[in-house]
């Protein structure tokens, strides 16, 4: 998550890592309660809008993780944390978000909304110029 931020010259992999450090004890015990399996973790930066799960049991021992920063955010001006908020945690999933102006208990944005006014990942139009200029 925080190689994701800082790929945007307006944010910093230290601030995003101070979040995540603030959500550390909700975090583990969302995970130890199998809360993040049907409700994610949400980063929203710029046009990523990327989805944290954990699994469990024996697909835990099998998963090939992926820890590649999620491109995207390299013109993202701001980043949000939305933590889920299952029943049995609301209150220290609040004290968690109050905690740092990155962290949110609401939901996060859907990200068809957020996709589609983001525009595309990609130009291609850049990657043509490149090609040919080779």
């Amino acid at each position: 998550m925080t190689d994701t931020v800082a790929q945007s010259a307006e944010l910093s992999r230290e601030e995003a890592a101070q979040a995540m450090a603030t959500a550390e004890q909700i975090g583990r015990k969302l995970v130890a309660g199998g809360h993040l399996r049907r409700h994610p973790i949400t980063l929203v930066a710029g046009k990523v809008h990327c989805e944290i799960t954990t699994v469990s049991d024996t697909a835990a021992l099998t998963l090939q993780e992926n820890l590649n920063p999620v491109p995207g955010a390299a013109g993202a001006g701001s980043f949000m944390i939305y933590l889920p908020s299952p029943s049995p945690l609301q209150e220290q999933v609040k004290a968690a978000a109050d905690a740092h102006a990155r962290l949110s208990d609401e939901a996060p944005p859907t990200a068809e909304a957020k996709s589609a006014s983001a525009g595309p990942l990609i130009d291609h139009e850049a990657l043509r110029r490149a090609v040919q200029q080779r």
